[in-house]
């Protein structure tokens, strides 16, 4: 009984650093910022943003926009004179780790800007 629970406990601090620590390297966005962003609009599901130029991840060339505001679950973003909206979380993010810093993430898999494939966000 002890060792269970013991073993219970190491799991869930594994669980708690893995939850913690899941979005570390990903772009936080703040109003005023340059991004580039993909411009098919509200329906498009890729919903990709990047630091750098490149495509999202539905293939159509990313837009170059200013973050026009920030919430909790939202980034509005103003390219040209459309306000597009994006989710605050990613599912997929540029998996190149530290030294990258085109900054893609997107809700669909695809390439990032510096072209490697993104991975998935735990």
């Amino acid at each position: 009984m002890k060792k269970m629970l013991i073993s219970l406990f190491v799991a869930s601090l594994l669980l708690v650093a893995v939850v913690a620590f899941a979005d570390k390297n990903l772009p936080v966005y703040k109003k005023g910022d340059t991004v580039y962003v993909c411009t098919c609009g509200d329906t498009c599901d890729c919903k990709t943003m990047a630091n750098k130029e490149g495509k999202c991840a539905c293939g159509v060339d990313l837009g170059k926009g200013t973050v026009s505001s920030v919430g909790k679950d939202k980034v509005v973003v103003k390219v040209g004179d459309k306000s597009l909206n994006f989710p605050a979380k990613a599912k997929y993010a540029c998996g190149c780790g530290d030294g990258c810093n085109c900054g893609t993430i997107a809700q669909k898999p695809g390439k990032c800007g510096c072209g490697s494939e993104m991975k998935k966000v735990l």
